[in-house]
């Protein structure tokens, strides 16, 4: 019979980054899933789609806007409704990598703040690219 053993996975690289799965312990995360949003996000455009009018003063921004929209459709995909669950998820470097950043990603009061200053037209460009990729795959 023939035995299959292997220590490790390797997956392609991710913004840089070396992915591989393995039972050594080191950097665990639950959320391995994210990996697969980020390349059906790539592939559809939803969060490409959706401009965003980024008004804050250039000199404070740590977080693009763009960044924060991504981190909190992958979070409320990845089942963390909550905003205080990005307290944790900010530090996850699977999830980091997703969104494309080596740093920490938005605290959940940055989130709450981003999520606050969403006006009528940030909801109208959600729904339109909902439409756009309705009629695109049909």
């Amino acid at each position: 019979m023939t035995e299959c053993t292997t220590n490790h996975i390797e997956f392609t690289r991710c913004n840089g980054r070396k992915i591989q799965a393995n039972f050594k312990g080191g950097e665990i995360t639950s959320d391995a899933g994210v990996l697969l949003l980020k390349q059906a996000d790539k592939m559809i455009g939803l969060t490409k789609r959706i401009s965003i009018n980024d008004s804050r003063c250039k000199g404070n921004i740590d977080h693009k806007a763009g960044d924060m929209l991504r981190q909190r459709i992958y979070g409320l995909a990845l089942g963390y409704e909550d905003l205080n669950d990005h307290s944790s998820l900010r530090k996850d470097t699977v999830i980091q990598t997703a969104i494309g950043s080596s740093k920490d990603l938005a605290s959940s009061s940055t989130l709450c703040r981003f999520e606050n200053s969403a006006d009528r037209q940030l909801c109208w460009e959600i729904n339109k690219a909902f439409v756009e990729i309705f009629h695109i795959d049909r």
